[in-house]
């Protein structure tokens, strides 16, 4: 063992550090932290620089061959009962710590930028931190109980950060449904997890998988039994990753700054779901119904997130359903067995997520120097147009990212859906062609939304659009966030400052901005050509447990080129036929895509309304719960408050008539008692 897996616990800990530091200034010496806001800044991402530099070193030693390793001590215990924490490194474990810390310390870094205004600067670094902190040492787990205590963790910052600009009622309703959604999913895993400990008295992965299935072979434990605990914490990673039913919460979480809504679409909220299944493949795998279910749930999740996607018009929103899409891609990889496939789609998408969300952000800030700080029309796709022009730098990085989603090679996206497809294909064909058709969606929906913000005449300067939108808007609340500020904030400052943020045209962002998104660039291009099938290193790295090096290395030797390139071919035809119809829609206006949906309303209309899930949820939940709310209501008013009130009225009139018979005169109380008397000797004569 090297001597640097003892320090392993630094990772999580050094961002905590950060958070806690930060937030006892913000606490404690409120007015001196802020204005040294630049200084907490370097603080934080130095904390998380440096938690990245160790997870690159276990990386590089997990590569050269080091054992796995666990450290670990007794938390809990009570009779037979014990309950151990600590960490374990493992393949798994070092590639997500370097995945979670090159994304949030390059988030970080942007954030410099993109927050430079926001009166909440320094508790933005904060959350950011206590988020990294959280993800993190999910990551690092040994057993399901403690991940299931950071799970919770990760949760509660990502309800901080999507709610940061609690001013706003959108941002605040957005938290306040992140958290709710979130916690079915959470209810259920933690029913799955209760349950998986009852019948196999552990929490430690591999043990409850042996376990598991050693008891359903013998009939110990029935395999209907095991599959409900199984899906059970599966609706865990379904809240968490946004799949279909809990799929609706991802796209209002966009109300959060965009560094907060890349972090979470890259590599921590939404990465935490898929992350748990395979940390659960050990269970999974040998429960083939539960496996279907994970398959058939991701594959109608990425249909339903792209067919949602192709209709949006703001920016951040096409984006978060583009996520869901792509989330749908990985879950349904784990499903049908495709295990390193998924994990390889989980580390490209990271990037080139990340790029193109921080590009967004970067789009939305050069717009808000010409619109305003109205998200209604600084986020529209319809006010944007030929920024190509005006923002060099993020246009090309914006591209880079389209191109690696789409499927294009040899961008990162094509290695690793092409990946997922195969595996699709040779175990359900049903599940290849939906994974196929979606493909073709989501290069047709991502183009649309290149050319319609990058190409063309820019629109931002165009009165009647800008009308229009906000009629169909309504009431606007204005933001208080990215490279804009308060309305407060604003009167304070001098009139060359304020022009500043309002232009004729847009401007590139500043330096702290397209670093991060020129070097986002680099792996977005490169990192797919680890995990080529016919030298797939990636795969050899992060195989399952349940496999051995030697199949792995011998499924390698078995390259089929006639397959791979009849199924890429496959993909990279249907992207190239949605570029081209988005080319044809959006850049060169030779179809008209109004008339279109006027010929399709119901199914246009189905696509804008996300297929009215919102509105079904809102009339079931919200409003149900609510005439539940009421009846229970009555219920307390009339009957439990009715008995408590008739037992003091008793009270009462009995006191009351009682009063009279409390005189005083000891001949008045013989009286009464030889009445009593009386009155017992003639109902005994009676009886």
């Amino acid at each position: 063992m090297e001597p640097l897996y003892q320090y392993a616990w630094l990772i999580p800990v050094l961002p905590l550090a950060g958070a806690m530091l930060v937030g006892l200034g913000l606490i404690s010496f409120s007015q001196t932290t802020n204005k040294l806001r630049q200084l907490n800044a370097v603080l934080i991402v130095s904390l998380m620089g440096a938690a990245m530099v160790l997870s690159f070193a276990l990386l590089w030693s997990q590569f050269h061959g080091h054992e796995a390793f666990t450290r670990s001590l007794e938390w809990a215990a009570a009779g037979n009962f014990h309950l151990s924490m600590g960490y374990t490194i493992d393949h798994l474990t070092a590639l997500m710590l370097v995945i979670v810390t090159t994304v949030a310390f390059l988030v970080m870094i942007y954030t410099d930028g993109y927050m430079a205004h926001d009166p909440g600067y320094v508790r933005f670094y904060a959350y950011l931190s206590l988020f990294g902190s959280s993800m993190l040492g999910l990551v690092v787990s040994p057993n399901l109980v403690q991940i299931y205590i950071f799970w919770e963790l990760v949760g509660m910052c990502s309800y901080l950060l999507v709610g940061f600009w609690y001013d706003r009622k959108s941002a605040a309703d957005a938290a306040q449904k992140a958290f709710v959604v979130n916690r079915v999913g959470d209810f259920g895993l933690l029913l799955g997890m209760l349950g998986l400990y009852w019948a196999t008295g552990s929490f430690e992965f591999d043990t409850m998988g042996a376990h598991l299935q050693a008891f359903v072979e013998s009939g110990y434990l029935s395999a209907g039994l095991a599959a409900l605990f199984a899906v059970l914490v599966f609706l865990g990673p379904v809240a968490k990753s946004a799949q279909f039913p809990l799929h609706v919460w991802l796209p209002d979480a966009m109300e959060g700054p965009t560094p907060i809504s890349a972090l979470i679409h890259a590599a921590t909220m939404v990465a935490a779901g898929v992350f748990l299944i395979a940390r659960m493949y050990p269970v999974f795998e040998g429960i083939p119904v539960v496996m279907n279910v994970i398959a058939w749930t991701g594959a109608f999740t990425a249909f339903l997130g792209a067919s949602i996607a192709i209709t949006q018009n703001d920016i951040k929103k096409g984006l978060a359903y583009s996520t869901i899409s792509q989330l749908g891609y990985m879950v349904m990889a784990m499903g049908i067995g495709a295990y390193t496939a998924g994990l390889f789609h989980l580390m490209t998408h990271a990037y080139f997520k990340a790029m193109l969300f921080l590009g967004s952000g970067s789009v939305i800030h050069g717009m808000e120097a010409v619109v305003g700080h109205d998200p209604a029309l600084a986020q529209d796709m319809r006010m944007m147009g030929g920024l190509r022009k005006f923002m060099p730098i993020t246009a090309l990085t914006f591209l880079i990212g389209t191109l690696a989603i789409s499927g294009i090679p040899p961008f990162a996206g094509f290695w690793s859906k092409d990946e997922i497809l195969g595996s699709a294909f040779g175990v359900n064909p049903a599940l290849w062609l939906i994974g196929w058709s979606t493909a073709g969606l989501t290069a047709f929906y991502m183009f649309r939304m290149y050319f319609r913000t990058f190409e063309g005449e820019f629109r931002g300067n165009n009165t009647e659009i800008q009308q229009q939108l906000l009629q169909e808007a309504g009431e606007v609340i204005p933001a208080f966030g990215p490279g804009a500020m308060d309305t407060r904030e604003l009167e304070a400052h001098s009139e060359h400052e304020a022009d500043h943020y309002h232009s004729e045209f847009p401007h590139e962002s500043p330096l702290t901005m397209t670093l991060p998104l020129m070097l986002l660039a680099v792996p977005s291009t490169l990192i797919g050509l680890v995990g080529m099938p016919f030298d797939n290193y990636f795969e050899e790295f992060i195989h399952p447990a349940s496999e051995t090096a030697a199949e792995v290395v011998s499924q390698a030797e078995g390259f089929n080129w006639t397959e791979f390139l009849i199924m890429g071919g496959n993909s990279v035809g249907i992207a190239l036929i949605g570029i081209t119809l988005a080319s044809l829609m959006y850049l060169r206006g030779k179809i008209d895509p109004n008339a279109i949906a006027k010929k399709i309303k119901p199914l246009y209309e189905l696509s804008l309304n996300k297929w009215y899930f919102d509105d079904i949820y809102h009339n079931i939940f919200v409003m149900g719960l609510r005439r539940l709310a009421r009846q229970v209501m009555e219920v307390d008013y009339r009957v439990v408050d009715g008995a408590v009130n008739l037992t003091g009225f008793f009270t009462l009139v009995s006191g009351e008539g009682l009063k009279y018979l409390e005189n005083g005169r000891a001949q008045f109380y013989a009286l009464i008692i030889f009445g009593a008397v009386l009155g017992l000797v003639i109902v005994s004569g009676i009886t």
